[in-house]
């Protein structure tokens, strides 16, 4: 079959129809603000983790139930299609269309526990990691658990009814659903958990209701539906609709609710699910288990599940060579001569340790009866068990990360009956020589017969295009041959759409057909997802991935950054930041410059100016992509050289700089407010923008000095002060931080050197953070050598009082020539509440006690890996400590939150929310502006958690 090279779907840049179809879909919204069909919020929207790229008419975020239906009826009348969007972490291209592009995420974030944790309420938008962690304190979890349960959201997780690595056929989202509320394309409301929710749907909607019973007994009327149909779904499948709705349920509204599982956005939209959970074993071995080859592996599983191994995750021989050039592999793999071996990483888990300890030694015969290569070792210790989970998870970061620039990293799946795994397995590899797939491996959820397998793939020429689709032409033979199923979790979507009739037949293929012409008589929604006629459609509207930056050439688009993001509910995502830049470029190679000249004008803000730089975003990529770090490059290339020369100047003579910023903020106090509003206004009219913040109530006055030089005997750390408690004073009547840990260290009888000429030296933060690299240069110098000198050369740490400052203290060495770096290496940096939860809180006395103290750490914190160190001392003065579910970056950012406020309103609404509805005793944080945008976002009165234990034990 002839094929030729896929475009993506064009976006208009100058759309005639734009201006009518926002007036539709403004009306079937409350607030029209949340509708727009401008360019570059529909490119930005556009980009999912698949292969495919739809460019929206327009993007409306959907607030309830209603809207959406309202959306739904517009979208009918004007003939465009209409698609659901929530997390946009599906890999098969069913979450992006060329039409109306609804976002079912920024306002669906509702979560209700149940039953102390036996059941949840929630809604699309909240990711799989958000739910769990309000059924943590209950002991329970979510019974799907799905590799991408950081980004997924429950809006996934019911469209494709995920499963994972544990969960099986058993705990996916189509068993451990109770009820669905769900708008069906009419507007008609269904909500399954009430008594009478058969009756309502045949009263509603009757065609649908009759329609739903005759396709039931016409499944169950013929022998080979029912054998087949009883075939493909004891398997993991999520291959075209979940006709096992009509086995397993009788009532059409029982029915459809299961139907719309799995169903990918074709259907209808659900708007609520309510799931059983189950129970969270916390005691746990691990193992890896290295074989000769596929076929030991693969007879070894029954075995292993029948002794009680809860995961069994398969490894090929290329796999194991992946993990073997981690900078630091683990022990089972290390020096291992990999020829034709395969591994199963197998876990045993139970409620309590004696149960564990059962388990272990019932299942302790069988595993030395395999003949493994290195040893049949289980381990507890949770440090040694990370590392081995690292690297199953990894294999994605590292193929993908390696891959050649410009290609697109594909993550396949299937399923086949356990019988013929070891075939399948064997059978891929070939194909995988075949074709000319080198860097392929094959991993996956060997328990359930179900295989992930991952390839790279250049989308921008037609042999490349071909290739692929000799690949996947020779992929459907071996897996339907074996009697498998092409999608065993990640959807169908458009990438297996035009193989569902070969995998079910005619016959099951047409009930697939007549349940979408019952639910959706238009085709309304997701056109050409999950059930699709032409041969060819999956080679269309491929993604082109051009070569934009080696900082994030790696970007794979998955979508894990985003719910770490604070302007994800704002402006652009790090997914979108880097999209954006690679339309860009587009535009560019393409001559378009009126595209890019668009894009560009927006990008400035939206993308660079916008971004809180807290990188976050590394912490969630699999591929490691610090995309703050980027738009910090971005304003350092944005700055003139007499802009540069200035912010050196203003690093050297730092001290009088901060003491002008302390009289400006006593002077701004005590002139009339609107003066002072009125004269801020006018300075960044000028150009000033992004230098000085429009003056608000709430900015505190100028703060303290830094303390006095100190150089006592036996000193035990060297104390940096940081500057920002000196610029802004602390809430409320404290002299804030510093002078709270120096009184904490007297108290303990802890000697701390303060270095001399400390009022003019910095982290070097605000310099990093605005992209002024030469005055973070001339900090970096600066403020290394003399903590050189104080430190003793290193040998005392140096502490700390604000976490940002931390950080930005461990990152100060790489400002400077890498020459210069080698000679500062053995400083080490501390921040006060790690100091302080070591070596203070043993030697203090007994502190009084807050009943309830609500928390926040920061983004530094994680970053710096002391979130324990801070709930430590937090509970040191409060019996109970919160640190809310909603928790995220505040983004105020040092001056980010004062420069563009919207920033962290946007970032603080949901967790700001939490606290305001609780009643706590105290509020505490650890960086002094963390503290400023949690007080302005919720009215409380937030404060460094040492002024707090200070006050305690005084």
């Amino acid at each position: 079959m002839s094929r030729t090279a896929a475009t993506p779907t064009a976006a208009p840049d100058a759309p005639e129809w734009s201006t009518g179809l926002a007036e539709m879909l403004a009306a079937c919204v409350h607030d029209p603000a949340r509708v727009t069909t401008d360019l570059p919020r529909r490119i930005a929207a556009a980009h999912d983790a698949s292969p495919y790229l739809f460019t929206p008419q327009a993007v409306v975020r959907a607030a309830s139930a209603a809207e959406v239906g309202a959306l739904m009826a517009g979208a009918r009348a004007a003939g465009v299609p209409l698609t659901l969007r929530s997390g946009g972490t599906s890999l098969a291209g069913q979450s992006g269309g060329d039409g109306i592009l609804v976002d079912v995420r920024s306002h669906w974030r509702a979560a209700e526990v149940l039953d102390d944790g036996m059941r949840i309420r929630l809604q699309p938008g909240l990711t799989v990691r958000q739910a769990n962690a309000r059924l943590a304190r209950h002991g329970r979890r979510l019974g799907p658990d799905p590799a991408s349960e950081s980004a997924c959201t429950i809006g996934g997780l019911v469209a494709n009814n995920s499963s994972g690595m544990t969960c099986g056929t058993k705990d996916n989202a189509y068993q451990t659903m109770e009820s669905l509320q769900f708008v069906l394309p009419s507007g008609t409301v269904v909500d399954t958990a009430a008594p009478d929710a058969d009756q309502e749907l045949r009263g509603r909607e009757p065609q649908l209701h009759a329609g739903l019973l005759r396709l039931r007994d016409r499944v169950r009327a013929s022998a080979g539906s029912r054998a087949t149909v009883e075939r493909l779904f004891s398997m993991k499948n999520t291959m075209g609709y979940g006709l096992n709705s009509f086995l397993d349920h009788t009532a059409p509204a029982d029915i459809l609710a299961h139907l719309m599982i799995g169903s990918e956005g074709t259907l209808g939209f659900v708007g609520e699910a309510v799931f059983r959970t189950v129970p969270v074993l916390p005691h746990t071995a691990t193992g890896l288990l290295v074989l000769p080859g596929l076929a030991e592996a693969t007879d070894a599983l029954p075995a292993l599940l029948a002794a009680g191994a809860r995961t069994a995750e398969l490894l090929d021989a290329a796999s194991l060579r992946v993990a073997q050039r981690s900078p630091n592999p683990v022990d089972e793999v290390r020096g291992l001569r990999v020829e034709r071996h395969a591994a199963l990483l197998v876990e045993f888990a139970e409620d309590d340790p004696e149960s564990l300890k059962e388990r272990v030694a019932a299942a302790r015969p069988v595993l030395n009866s395999l003949p493994t290569v290195t040893g049949t070792t289980l381990v507890r210790d949770p440090r040694i068990r990370a590392r081995l989970w690292h690297l199953r998870k990894g294999l994605y970061t590292a193929v993908a990360g390696a891959r050649r620039p410009g290609t697109t990293a594909l993550l396949e799946d299937i399923a086949v009956p356990m019988e013929r795994l070891t075939r399948t397995c064997e059978g891929l590899i070939g194909l995988f020589d075949r074709h000319g797939y080198h860097d392929a491996v094959i991993f996956g959820h060997a328990r359930d017969g179900n295989l992930h397998f991952m390839l790279t793939q250049d989308f921008d020429s037609a042999p490349e295009i071909e290739r692929y689709a000799r690949f996947t032409d020779a992929m459907v033979d071996l897996v339907l041959d074996a009697g498998g199923t092409l999608k065993a979790e990640h959807g169908t979507g458009r990438a297996m759409a035009p193989f569902v009739r070969r995998q079910y037949g005619d016959e099951l293929y047409d009930v697939m057909r007549e349940l979408k012409r019952l639910c959706d008589p238009h085709g309304v929604l997701n056109p050409g997802v999950l059930l699709e006629d032409d041969p060819t459609a999956h080679l269309r509207s491929l993604k082109s991935v051009p070569e934009v930056d080696p900082a994030v050439d790696a970007c794979v688009e998955c979508g894990y950054c985003e719910p770490v993001c604070p302007t994800a509910d704002l402006t652009t995502t790090p997914r979108q930041r880097i999209a954006l830049r690679r339309e860009i470029a587009l535009a560019t190679a393409n001559g378009d410059d009126e595209r890019r000249r668009a894009l560009e004008a927006d990008y400035t803000y939206t993308a660079v100016d916008s971004c809180a730089a807290d990188s976050l975003c590394v912490t969630a990529c699999p591929v490691t992509i610090d995309t703050g770090a980027v738009m910090k490059r971005l304003r350092a290339e944005s700055h003139s050289a007499a802009a540069q020369h200035a912010a050196s100047m203003t690093a050297r003579h730092w001290a009088t700089a901060v003491r002008g910023v302390r009289v400006a903020l006593d002077a701004a106090h005590a002139a009339p407010a609107a003066t002072v509003r009125a004269a801020t206004s006018a300075v960044r009219r000028l150009g000033a923008g992004e230098l000085v913040p429009e003056w608000a109530d709430d900015i505190p006055r100028g703060g303290p000095d830094r303390p006095a030089p100190r150089q006592p005997a036996a000193a035990q750390a060297v104390f940096f002060a940081a500057c920002i408690g000196s610029v802004f004073a602390a809430e409320g009547t404290s002299d804030g931080a510093a002078a709270a840990f120096l009184r904490l260290c007297d108290r303990a009888d802890v000697p701390v050197v303060v270095p001399k000429a400390l009022s003019g030296l910095c982290c070097g933060t605000p310099w990093q953070s605005k992209g002024y690299t030469a005055g973070h240069r001339t900090m970096a110098a600066r403020t290394l050598q003399t903590l050189w000198e104080a430190s003793d050369r290193g040998r005392l740490p140096v502490v700390c009082d604000a976490s940002s400052c931390t950080h930005g203290l461990e990152q100060l060495p790489g400002a400077l020539p890498e020459s210069e770096r080698a000679r500062f290496a053995a400083l080490r940096f501390v921040d006060s509440v790690v100091f302080t939860a070591e070596h203070l809180l043993p030697a203090l006395p007994e502190p009084r006690r807050l009943r309830r103290l609500a928390l926040h750490p920061t983004c530094s914190t994680v970053h710096l890996g002391i979130d324990g160190a801070l709930r430590t001392v937090a509970a040191a003065v409060g019996d109970e400590v919160t640190v809310p579910d909603d928790w995220g970056c505040c983004a105020f950012a040092g001056d980010r939150g004062l420069l563009h406020p919207e920033v962290t309103a946007s970032a603080t609404a949901a967790q700001a929310a939490e606290i305001t509805a609780g009643t706590y005793d105290a509020y505490a944080s650890c960086n002094r502006t963390c503290e400023m945008g949690m007080t302005r976002a919720t009215g409380r009165p937030y404060r460094h958690v040492l002024e707090l234990l200070d006050e305690a034990t005084a």
